[in-house]
């Protein structure tokens, strides 16, 4: 599952930590107004502590490089949830 937030480059390291905290996220990107990839994080459970320190400096370095960028969101699907579609009545073979 993905979702896009836009933010001003000053609101950028507010609202990534923000997303971090509200959990099940596997990776964040950051794209500058033009849609163009300018930071790629993958991120796992644990990681979020002292191993984030270099990724945290390239978002603080974007922050004041861009005015409007976009940070797009890729969760994992909670528990429970699954892709499969319902079997219809049609499909359950009558005769």
């Amino acid at each position: 599952m993905t979702e896009e937030h836009r933010v001003p480059g000053e609101n950028l390291v507010r609202k990534i930590k923000e997303i971090i905290r509200e959990g099940n996220v596997r990776r964040i990107s950051i794209r500058n107004e033009d849609g163009k990839e300018l930071i790629e994080v993958p991120l796992s459970i644990g990681v979020v502590g002292t191993l984030m320190l270099p990724a945290w400096a390239a978002i603080g370095a974007i922050a004041a490089l861009v005015t409007n960028c976009s940070i797009v969101v890729e969760r994992d699907e909670p528990e429970g949830e699954t892709n499969q579609y319902p079997v219809s009545a049609d499909d359950e073979g009558d005769g």
